[in-house]
């Protein structure tokens, strides 16, 4: 169901100032260069969750149940997309070496830009409603698209070379590399790197190109995660906007869901050959947001009178993610070796 019901200036403050607050507390607390243990990371992850089921509560006292289950519906739907999100970067990591202690710090400034870009492409996403129902047929189209790529990649299954990613390309025209980490800096200045050189470890390097700054492989994995997630948008925030049209709806959700993206990460990390099925659950949920968004738009074209509300959204969404992760258990992924012999 479609919201155009507004908010208060009370609503919006209490939104504005949970989501600094809570962005601030991340930025403060992690900012070694430590790897974040399992146990560290669930408290985390739990305490995100916490933190948006109590927007959830203002919301249901202030506006009511509806706007509070579309709110965790689409709550919900972007915290499930992230996870194939965050498949992803553990993908990036590996392909660019990047060793743990400094996955957070490369996490930090892809949430950030995450943030930003969704809150352009959410105006510019709600905006584009104003133009008629074919925009939500454009928009169950890309879903829809989105999920059948997923599911080539899946059946091909082919490691991704990221040297050919355009932005690690357009990274390297920007400026000169050097090839290996510097501690956790994105650059490295040319005096220090003539200094480098003439250690024995690194006998035989030159420095390759002009500049007075090289960047790192760490510099390079960041654009290439910022740049990932950017293409990551354009699926994830027109299924949210299938929930709502509310603006603040569509991004306060994806705003929550996004604060808790970093030490769910390492959650992930540390239990994703036990969560093998669930990239196949975000796959149904595409297809099942591309539907919505279709029905939405005939209605609004033929006036069939067919429409799924909040809460069937909503439970729609959470039975596919249970779904996903019981599969998970009685369906596990076999270890790498144990697929290679077979």
């Amino acid at each position: 169901m479609d919201t155009q019901i507004g908010f208060p200036p009370l609503t919006m403050a209490v939104f504005v100032g949970i989501a600094l607050g809570a962005l601030l507390l991340d930025m403060v607390t992690h900012r070694g260069d430590k790897p974040i243990s399992l146990a560290k990371a669930s408290i985390w992850s739990i305490f995100w969750i916490a933190i948006s089921l109590a927007f959830a509560g203002f919301l249901y006292v202030q506006h009511g149940p509806e706007v509070a289950s579309l709110f965790v519906t689409g709550y919900a739907l972007e915290k499930v997309l992230s996870v194939d999100n965050l498949f992803v970067f553990m993908a990036i990591f590996a392909w660019f070496k990047i060793p743990d202690a400094l996955r957070h710090r490369v996490l930090y400034w892809g949430i950030i830009g995450a943030i930003v870009f969704r809150l352009i492409f959410v105006a510019i996403g709600t905006g584009l409603l104003a133009f008629g129902p074919w925009v939500e047929v454009l928009f169950a189209v890309v879903v829809a698209w989105t999920a059948v790529m997923m599911l080539r990649s899946k059946e091909e299954d082919e490691e991704e070379d990221y040297s050919k990613h355009i932005a690690y390309r357009f990274a390297k025209k920007l400026f000169p590399v050097w090839p290996k980490l510097h501690g956790h800096n994105f650059f490295v200045s040319r005096k220090e790197l003539e200094k480098e050189i003439t250690k024995p470890q690194n006998k035989g390097m030159t420095l390759v190109g002009k500049g007075a700054l090289f960047a790192t492989p760490l510099f390079l994995c960041v654009v290439v995660v910022e740049v990932s997630d950017i293409l990551f948008a354009f699926d994830s925030v027109p299924a949210v906007i299938a929930v709502s049209r509310e603006p603040l709806i569509v991004y306060s959700a994806m705003m929550f869901a996004i604060l808790g993206l970093r030490t769910m990460y390492f959650v992930l990390e540390a239990l994703k050959q036990y969560l093998s099925q669930l990239e196949k659950a975000v796959i149904v949920l595409l297809f099942f947001i591309a539907i919505k968004l279709r029905l939405n738009a005939s209605d609004h074209i033929w006036h069939h009178g067919y429409s799924l509300s909040a809460t069937t959204s909503l439970y729609v969404v959470l039975g596919v993610l249970a779904l996903g992760i019981l599969a998970s258990v009685i369906f596990p992924e076999k270890p790498e070796a144990e697929n290679k012999e077979s």
